[in-house]
């Protein structure tokens, strides 16, 4: 068997100076063992934060942008909100808006923009946040189980943001296609995919058993969409009303139509 200790400390060695370190050796001797051992006393976030991003000439601390990412991941799937974080971090809104234009630029988080139109009503304008990987969402949070995560109130936006990032890859959709909706007097829309004249509406269920909404058929009539998919945790996919019907993620591939 390895003797771990003395090769975890040269991983951890080499892992400061390279971005690979590859583990090689017999069948059954260890590798994995030491391998998870290693990724759970070697956060892949603060190596990051540390080393990879002021090579891209950041200069501000690794320790204030691993705080504010931290903070961010009680706002995943929720509309930016410059001055509560400013207040936290005691700088300006300019200041924070730059740690997350940064995690933005670095792919690390996802900035949802707010459509909005003509259309009579107050719309909400900010962007929502995500973080961009699901697992950086569980680790800074640290839940390590499947029931850690299922007992957390942030088990419903961990599954929406995950939905959402399947359904965009599949469709293909570009930044510049994609938004949420949502007025002040409470309709909303989780994802707006926006081609040419075409609109298609998503929402994100933690659920089997999704049913339609009346927010649904606002949207379906106030932006003029051509349908509205309800991506759910269940097997099956069904109509709930029309132009509604309930997709379950295991069957997008096959249910979702990604052409336009």
């Amino acid at each position: 068997m390895i003797e771990r200790r003395a090769l975890r400390d040269e991983v951890f060695r080499l892992l400061r100076h390279n971005p690979v370190v590859a583990l090689v050796g017999a069948r059954q001797v260890g590798k994995t063992t030491l391998a998870r051992e290693i990724a759970r006393r070697e956060p892949r976030a603060v190596t990051f934060l540390e080393r990879d991003v002021p090579q891209l000439g950041s200069r501000i601390p690794s320790t204030t942008l691993r705080r504010f990412w931290s903070m961010l991941t009680h706002y995943h799937g929720q509309t930016w909100n410059s001055s509560e974080l400013a207040r936290a971090f005691g700088v300006s809104d300019h200041a924070v808006r730059g740690y997350l234009d940064l995690l933005e630029s670095t792919y690390v988080v996802r900035l949802l923009a707010a459509w909005h139109e003509n259309l009579g009503k107050r719309q909400v304008k900010a962007p929502k946040v995500y973080l961009a990987d699901s697992g950086v969402l569980h680790a800074l949070l640290n839940l390590t189980t499947r029931q850690d995560l299922m007992l957390h109130p942030k088990v419903g936006a961990s599954w929406e943001g995950f939905a959402l990032d399947e359904v965009v890859a599949h469709l293909g959709a570009r930044p510049e296609e994609c938004f949420y909706w949502r007025t002040h007097t409470g309709a909303e829309l989780d994802l707006l995919v926006v081609r040419g004249e075409r609109r298609r509406g998503f929402e994100f269920k933690h659920t089997s058993a999704p049913q339609a909404t009346r927010s649904m058929h606002i949207a379906l009539e106030d932006l003029g969409l051509a349908s509205v998919d309800v991506i759910h945790a269940g097997r099956d996919s069904f109509p709930l009303a029309p132009r509604i019907r309930a997709v379950a993620l295991s069957r997008m591939l096959d249910d979702i139509d990604p052409g336009v």
